[in-house]
């Protein structure tokens, strides 16, 4: 009997129900298990804004992945007797897997496997709104999906040998392949065009000086950046809230500048998106500040820094000026009389003060501890980008400078 067709979809489409799902991490030989289940927490994080519901984690510890099915024969069976005790929807891994790991990986747990690029790519393609955005994260997607093809086409492996049998089979994955570049060739092709345009856009917006918003996703870019342009941006406490970038004009005193709220950043950002939405980035690339936007709540905010830095070098925006503002000290141990607890001295334990000092010192750029939603600190903030602003525009415009002399 003839097999049935199957056409060439991208299975990234929202679900309305929460799905339960287990999560998979692996502690080799240069992480410890307090990092992981700090990746494996995000990893949470991530699903819980894709719509699924955390259930359990596993991790073991490993040397190295294993290359067939990442993690071990003992650890697999475990999570596997698990799967079917409980009724779990989705396994998703805290790494890349391979085409061949994903593929050994659902034969042998029977379940939907994702691992962390097709989680991202999930959220991403729900949340793109605008065309621009939609056209980027289908790019991403079919990237992802080329050499994985053979995961869609799993009535095959039921074939035998034999006359009769072979080649179809082959013959229709070479089908969906070239349909998928086809595709890639015609989304690169209308990125291009957008890009010629946005490219325009930039141009039209004359000498302004330019301020882009960076740094890890869910820091409060975007509530920042309602603060200081008094606009109405989508603001929510979930990861890749903002994929759009937003431009908007500022004038603190009587200095005029442009201010650009960007996609965040996030640890193992996929190369797809990172590739698909380099023109978005153009903004941070051509920017004349970079406003480095940190999370000191997070117990990780180090990291996360360490992220940004090595993402705008990846888009060769390593050597911008860079003002780190760190974010929300409304919650970093913060007591309603307006004091620190301080309690044990650990790193989180920091003052403000011993922190600033330590940042100072470590970084040599300047910074400045405020809370965006609480509006800590913003008057100190808007008189600083004033004299960051006003020092390029006074080399742009120098007959104008007595408007802030």
């Amino acid at each position: 009997m003839a097999c049935k067709r199957s056409s060439v979809r991208l299975r990234y489409a929202p679900r309305k129900s929460m799905e339960k799902t287990i999560f998979v991490g692996v502690i080799s030989q240069n992480d410890d298990e307090q990092k992981v289940n700090d990746y494996l927490e995000e990893l949470e994080f991530l699903a819980e804004t894709a719509g699924a519901s955390g259930d359990k984690r596993f991790i073991q510890k490993m040397d190295k992945p294993n290359p067939k099915t990442y993690i071990g024969s003992g650890k697999l069976e475990e999570i596997k007797a698990y799967i079917k005790e409980q009724d779990i929807n989705l396994v998703i891994f805290d790494d890349e897997l391979t085409p061949s790991q994903l593929r050994n990986i659902e034969r042998e747990l029977e379940c939907r496997i994702l691992d962390r690029t097709n989680l991202i790519l999930d959220i991403f393609a729900q949340r793109a709104k605008t065309a621009y955005a939609k056209t980027q994260v289908e790019l991403a997607q079919y990237q992802y999906l080329l050499p994985r093809l053979t995961r869609m086409w799993t009535h095959l492996e039921r074939q035998k040998g034999g006359i009769g049998f072979r080649g179809p089979g082959e013959s229709q994955i070479e089908t969906d392949r070239r349909i998928i570049l086809d595709k890639i060739s015609r989304l690169k092709v209308q990125l291009k065009k957008i890009d010629r345009q946005m490219s325009v856009q930039r141009g039209n917006r004359g000498s302004l000086v330019r301020i882009s918003l960076v740094g890890y996703t869910n820091v409060g870019k975007s509530t920042l950046m309602n603060l200081l342009a008094k606009s109405d941006v989508f603001a929510e406490n979930k990861l890749f809230a903002t994929l759009d970038t937003t431009v908007r004009k500022v004038v603190i005193e009587n200095v005029p500048f442009l201010l650009c709220d960007t996609v965040g950043f996030i640890r193992k950002l996929p190369h797809q998106l990172v590739e698909s939405f380099k023109s978005t980035l153009d903004e941070v690339r051509e920017a004349d500040i970079l406003v480095h936007v940190v999370d000191i709540s997070h117990p990780n905010f180090e990291e996360q820094i360490k992220v940004v830095h090595e993402t705008l070098a990846e888009i060769g925006a390593k050597d911008k000026p860079l003002f780190l503002v760190f974010n929300k000290i409304d919650i970093y141990n913060y007591t309603p009389k307006g004091e620190y607890d301080l309690g044990p001295k650990k790193q989180e334990n920091y003052s403000i003060e011993e922190l600033k000092n330590s940042w100072m010192g470590k970084e040599h750029s300047p910074c400045i501890f405020i809370s965006a939603k609480e509006k800590f600190h913003i008057d100190k903030l808007k008189n600083d980008l004033y004299k960051m602003v006003a020092e390029i525009h006074a080399g742009r415009y120098p007959f104008n400078n007595f408007l802030w002399t």
